[in-house]
């Protein structure tokens, strides 16, 4: 599980969550002081499919996926979450269980909170629950949006959109994200994750190895993106602008 640590900050001062960072004053204080920085370690997994939720997390610099695991097949991630959101949002909805199993797949920070203190929040910072509800709302069209671009687009443009995705989260321009996850996140086999990536790489928008990626060229991937990464950061501004 994640680690707190009390003698060094782990979450710098400059970077913020960004549902966190909406709430005023007063309601942003009540949070932040239930909450403690943690450090996120890629492969630790936050939650269990049908588990009660103990902790949520609020992402400051890492990368949370939410994964669906079917027997016999391997795990497919349904969710990114960064600093954008946050894991247990379910919660609002009075649902204690986790839907899914939560897997960090980015290193970073994040600041974790017991649940039982969230949900004494939501009842008395109404613009915290409100917040949250939307956030919840812009997830739902997210999934919805991901099941069409599964179905209808080709993999080298969701390949794209992915990178786009995980580069909005991560803050830097080199990351890693391996083989496999990059394929449980497309639902596809390693091999047409090699092909795709290495399309890309001749066209110079990214350079990748052994899962180490940098992106070389930001409007050149946008560029080769399906609509479906555009539609997504919509739905997120429009909700929150």
């Amino acid at each position: 599980m994640p680690q707190a640590n009390a003698q060094t900050p782990l979450v710098p001062l400059t970077a913020v969550n960004r549902l966190i960072a909406r709430l005023p004053q007063k309601e942003r204080t009540r949070i932040t002081t239930q909450c403690e920085a943690v450090e996120l370690v890629v492969g630790d997994i936050l939650c269990e499919a049908g588990e009660p939720f103990k902790s949520v997390y609020f992402p400051v610099t890492g990368i949370i996926s939410l994964v669906k695991i079917l027997v016999g097949h391997e795990p497919l991630e349904t969710e990114l979450i960064g600093n954008e959101g946050m894991l247990g949002v379910t919660l609002v909805l009075g649902v204690g269980s986790a839907p899914q199993r939560g897997l960090v797949q980015g290193a970073g920070t994040a600041l974790r909170m017991q649940a039982p203190h969230l949900l004494e929040i939501l009842k008395s910072c109404p613009t915290a629950r409100r917040i949250l509800n939307r956030y919840l709302y812009v997830v739902m069209l997210q999934l919805s949006q991901t099941a069409g671009c599964s179905r209808f687009h080709n993999l080298g443009p969701r390949l794209a959109r992915c990178l786009l995705m995980a580069h909005d989260r991560i803050h830097s321009n080199h990351f890693h994200l391996t083989h496999q996850f990059l394929a449980n996140m497309l639902g596809v086999q390693r091999g047409g994750v090699t092909i795709a990536a290495g399309i890309l790489q001749k066209k110079k928008i990214i350079r990748y190895s052994r899962g180490e990626i940098t992106i070389l060229n930001r409007q050149g991937l946008e560029a080769v993106s399906c609509e479906c990464y555009q539609s997504i950061s919509d739905d997120y501004r429009r909700l929150f602008s």
